[in-house]
């Protein structure tokens, strides 16, 4: 299991390295789960730099999210997930702020398959996401998020978890 996370880790960083000089932010994010956990992220986005159904109201855009989670339980050791995630997103339209909503379903791999008392099942889930905000000129962007990990009933144990979390996103 070890060498797969670390696998997947290297996997993850070279992907990241490739996408740094397109990056279009950096993203900090501080959660918490319905047991108490805590979720530190940290992330790499990429924008798609396409728009479609642009009108008056606002634009359907979207990006690639590839991010590390530290979850800090108090109950069990802490845990460690990689994901990777495309990401919809419909931006209203303004001219120095712009609220948006979006939505993704991507891939993670988790370090253990447990998070406190959830049996995830297995490494592998998949990352559900909502969530809404601000983007501001200049490419600053806050928002909150709801993001889901499960594995689909792949697995017999597929207890899920979510993480609600703040974020912020910082342009390259």
């Amino acid at each position: 299991m070890k060498r797969l996370f670390c696998l997947a880790a290297l996997a993850a960083a070279m992907l990241g390295q490739s996408f740094s000089a397109q990056a279009a932010g950096v993203e900090f994010a501080v959660g918490q789960t319905t047991d108490s956990t805590q979720t530190y992220r940290l992330g790499m986005q990429l924008d798609w730099d396409k728009s479609w159904l642009q009108s008056d109201v606002g634009r359907l855009t979207g990006y690639w999210s590839g991010a590390y989670t530290f979850w800090n339980g108090d109950k069990k050791p802490n845990n460690h997930s990689l994901s990777f995630s495309p990401v919809l997103v419909y931006e209203f339209a303004g001219e120095t702020v712009k609220p948006y909503v979006e939505a993704g379903i991507g891939l993670s791999v988790f370090a253990h398959t447990e998070v406190e008392d959830n049996k995830l099942g297995s490494a592998f889930e998949f990352e559900d996401r909502l969530g809404c905000g601000l983007r501001f000129t200049g490419g600053h962007e806050v928002g909150i998020r709801v993001t889901h990990y499960s594995n689909a009933s792949i697995n017999r144990h597929n207890d899920g978890i979510e993480s609600y979390a703040l974020h912020y996103t910082m342009p390259l």
